[in-house]
């Protein structure tokens, strides 16, 4: 009976096994993964898209808060027109968004 006790209160003692441990961290990056990591990467691809598909005649926002107008488009450089006759010549990845026709630019987006 003795030993009995005994190997019942050994078996209770045990740690739990050492995945155990580790769940929470898992859980948790699986958490940052689907909240924060691929909806970032998914604005970042569509952004590449519209910087990639500019085209003269388009207008812009840039990251600056400039709306302009593209008059001229290269591989790494985009000529915008801000007024007449004034025309800045911006980085292609500085333009934060493009402005569809008969629509407001959106702030704070």
């Amino acid at each position: 009976m003795l030993e009995l006790l005994t190997a019942a209160a050994a078996g209770a003692g045990e740690a739990p096994p050492a995945w155990i441990n580790w769940l929470p961290i898992v859980g948790m990056v699986v958490i940052f993964w689907f909240l924060i990591i691929r909806p970032q990467m998914k604005r970042q691809k569509e952004h590449q898209a519209k910087v990639a598909g500019l085209k003269k005649g388009d207008q812009v926002v840039t990251q600056g808060g400039l709306v302009g107008k593209v008059v001229k488009v290269d591989d790494t450089y985009a000529e915008i027109e801000l007024a007449k006759d004034v025309r800045v010549k911006a980085v292609k990845h500085t333009i934060a968004d493009l402005i569809e026709p008969g629509t407001k630019p959106a702030a704070n987006d």
